[in-house]
């Protein structure tokens, strides 16, 4: 758990008065809770390593997520932000019951899949890593500032599948129709599940605010589900308890759209069931089927989720091309990004399918559609820059490396000096063959140098620099 305790008195006395009356005897539970710290966890990172193995690794003290075979909490003293193996991505910081929503989609290698409303990147990093890096991830985000967030957050967790997007919803309709297996709409909700957590959010909350994200999320769902392919899956989350932004939500959808159905929910610990009584005009639809995580009876702060399925049949399959997004390297291009890889690497493939956006050079996921006029921050995988007779590695590269992969490496481990040092953007001394070198922690990638006359010259990025 964590440190930032909040007590009731703190806390909207019109939430509390709808909360007593939507739990009834349950809400005394409900209230208590909120005099205790908040639960704080971390997932490990599982195309880097295995829980286990991280368990083995670990400095914090960790106990199991029950709806998440990756998921943690921390001990109430840890401060896993602060240790470099959150740099170098072994692991993604994420309240506990935020990791049930990609473990509910269920997504499987090679699929192809949308998340809607990505950022900071908690889901879609979840989401890669069921896929095993295969596949194509198009991850959205339609602020122009927190997509960026998004964008580091997958280049830290070495996801290679991933196109990321700064677009409306309806332009991703638009473009896609209904061409996802699987769509993520982590819908912007009140935020109530984060009351324990976040002053701001509990601050903001006015019952105007719950109705008007009521209404935004009724249109992005109903954009959502035409990206849904048929057979397909569309999982909504929120981490609000308001009925009319969940129950509410998905029994107006449910009207509206014969061609889905609420599929049964997992059985997991602490997984409790929607309440169609909350939706008294939705309650001949099996709202019941959703999923709500409640923090008095769980380690998470409060979730609701469904996941709705396209019948077969029910929507024309999507006539956009399919992997058809790809340049041919000029040859120049092609001879420095080839020395690049026959000096610095081994035991690598790469698909021949890149993209080039002014002299950056991005590895495309397998199948990735043309994303035509849309807004494009990363089409995938960024390779490196191409300069004026060189080409040079982008921190991505290095992250969704294995040392087993770079010929040169400087191994350092967590509690080497030289580690911190390197962080903070210094040079370090280090004999051995000139070139780029993988600058690793225990064992795991965390940035490039290049070795010059026995000095490694430091090129972790300025602005990931420790201070």
């Amino acid at each position: 758990m964590s440190k930032d305790s909040k007590v009731p008195g703190e806390l909207p006395p019109l939430f509390l008065s709808r909360m007593q009356a939507l739990l009834g005897e349950d809400y005394p539970a409900f209230e208590e809770c909120y005099s205790q710290p908040s639960w704080a966890g971390l997932r490990v990172n599982t195309l880097k390593l295995s829980a286990s193995q991280f368990q083995e690794l670990s400095p914090f003290s960790l106990s199991p997520v029950p709806w998440c075979p990756s998921g943690f909490i921390v001990s109430p003293d840890a401060q896993p932000g602060k240790h470099p193996h959150h740099a170098a991505g072994l692991y993604y910081l994420q309240e506990p019951s935020a990791m049930a929503v990609a473990e509910i989609l269920a997504p499987l290698p090679g699929e192809r899949v949308l998340d809607l409303s990505a950022a900071p990147g908690g889901k879609a990093t979840h989401l890669a890593a069921l896929m095993h890096n295969q596949g194509f991830l198009v991850a959205n985000e339609i602020h122009p500032t927190r997509v960026w967030d998004l964008t580091e957050n997958l280049e830290r967790f070495g996801v290679q599948i991933a196109a990321v997007t700064n677009e409306t919803p309806e332009r991703l309709a638009t473009h896609f129709g209904a061409s996802f297996d699987h769509v993520l709409l982590d819908a912007p909700c009140s935020g109530e599940g984060m009351f324990r957590k976040s002053e701001a959010t509990r601050s903001q909350w006015t019952l105007e605010h719950v109705h008007s994200c009521a209404l935004r999320q009724q249109d992005i769902l109903q954009a959502a589900s035409r990206m849904v392919k048929p057979g397909g899956t569309l999982v909504y989350s929120t981490c609000t308890f308001a009925p009319e932004e969940n129950e509410t939500v998905i029994g107006r959808f449910l009207q509206g759209h014969s061609d889905f159905v609420l599929n049964p929910p997992l059985e997991r610990p602490s997984f409790a069931p929607g309440k169609p009584t909350w939706a008294p005009q939705y309650q001949h639809h099996p709202l019941e089927r959703a999923v709500r995580i409640w923090p008095h009876h769980s380690v998470g702060e409060g979730h609701f989720i469904a996941r709705l399925q396209r019948l077969d049949g029910s929507a024309p399959p999507s006539s956009h091309p399919l992997g058809m997004f790809k340049t041919i390297l000029p040859p120049s291009l092609a001879r420095q990004f080839q020395t690049f890889i026959t000096d610095t690497l081994s035991g690598i493939e790469l698909n021949e399918s890149f993209s080039i956006s002014g002299s950056y050079l991005y590895l495309l996921p397998d199948g990735l559609p043309d994303l035509g006029q849309l807004k494009t921050i990363h089409p995938g995988w960024w390779l490196g820059v191409f300069k004026k007779d060189r080409f040079e590695p982008s921190h991505a590269f290095a992250l969704g490396l294995a040392a087993s992969q770079a010929q040169r490496t400087l191994p350092l481990s967590s509690g080497d000096p030289a580690l911190l040092a390197y962080l903070r953007g210094e040079s370090l001394p280090s004999s051995g063959e000139d070139g780029w070198t993988l600058v690793t922690i225990d064992g795991f990638s965390i940035g490039w140098g290049k070795r010059v006359q026995n000095t490694l010259k430091n090129a972790y990025p300025h602005g990931l620099r420790w201070r």
